[in-house]
């Protein structure tokens, strides 16, 4: 049995699997073994080197965001618009087959916005060059998830199922757990609040899943069983994401209206060219880009930009 069956069967256990107390410590391993094979299928094989031409992007800029979303959604369209970068738009799906790579000057800051490939569902199986598209949005600063007004609600659960399977939180925050393997003495389990999700017994089933039979681990929140889980594994990204509408001079008005209300999201029209500069200001908040400005004595002024979420310094050796 290969790897892909082995994680539908593992999928298809634990959906008809009733959650209660008595089932929680199978979840909680089931789980654990869906990440290890996700895992597994996600390693780059030997004979898959060399066929990543046309991802490999050099990062540029302030900062850098990825387009993502399925096929003909308007991602083309939106960097020709935002940027001096042409990219082929058509009616057809699959008009864009590379990475396309453009960039936004706002506000004094250069923003590297990349045009990736249309999303298909199984994507992080590696369909329709899915793993590169992934690969490159991992790298990004914040992702722009373009969604088709008409169909965003089917559209917006399975790209974020697609980039759940590989690594991918959109708008979490890391769990804050204090994880740190041994070399003898045993598991050591502590928390600081109250657990209501994991338990000492399911953490050290999970951690033996794991191989891992010494280690210390201390719950500063109440996480899940999957929390942990990414604790362990470790190669989580955690970023930002704008769910952008496209399309939406093609539904009513309280239809626009609702999808504007949910969280993280903003409506457009890029063929009547709506609502893109209150993109941009949403773009920038959520890039968290702070621009400086200084003067020394007898000299011009100049500005620079520092993420304000680090502790950088300026070139006066002013901290933010």
């Amino acid at each position: 049995m290969g790897i892909l069956e082995k994680i539908s069967e593992i999928e298809k256990e634990i959906a008809r699997t009733q959650k209660n107390k008595a089932t929680e410590y199978h979840l909680g391993l089931l789980k654990a073994k869906l990440a290890k094979y996700r895992a597994q299928l996600l390693e780059p094989s030997k004979s898959a080197a060399g066929k990543g031409e046309g991802f490999d992007v050099m990062k540029s800029g302030d900062a850098r965001v990825a387009l993502i979303g399925f096929p003909s959604v308007g991602k083309s369209t939106f960097l020709s618009l935002m940027t001096s970068t042409a990219s082929e738009a058509a009616s057809y799906e699959f008009t864009t087959l590379t990475c396309i790579p453009g960039v936004i000057e706002y506000k004094g800051a250069n923003i590297q916005l990349l045009d990736l490939p249309g999303i298909i569902e199984g994507a992080a199986q590696g369909k329709g060059r899915g793993r590169q598209v992934i690969a490159v949005a991992r790298t990004s600063d914040v992702v722009i998830m373009m969604l088709d007004a008409t169909k965003g609600e089917v559209q917006r659960s399975l790209l974020e199922k697609e980039l759940e399977t590989v690594g991918i939180r959109l708008n979490k925050n890391k769990p804050n757990i204090y994880f740190k393997p041994k070399k003898g003495g045993g598991i050591s389990f502590n928390s600081t609040v109250p657990l209501t999700q994991c338990s000492e017994k399911l953490v050290q089933l999970i951690l033996h899943e794991y191989k891992m039979f010494n280690a210390e681990v201390l719950f500063r929140e109440d996480c899940s069983p999957d929390d942990f889980i990414d604790v362990i594994v470790g190669n989580r990204v955690y970023m930002p994401c704008l769910y952008v509408y496209n399309k939406i001079d093609q539904i009513s008005m309280e239809e626009v209206d609702r999808l504007a209300r949910q969280p993280h999201s903003v409506v457009i029209s890029c063929g009547m060219k709506l609502n893109l500069d209150y993109l941009l200001e949403m773009l920038w908040q959520y890039l968290a880009l702070t621009c400086i400005y200084t003067k020394k004595r007898g000299r011009k002024r100049f500005s620079v930009l520092i993420p304000s979420r680090n502790q950088n310094q300026t070139s006066d050796g002013l901290s933010t």
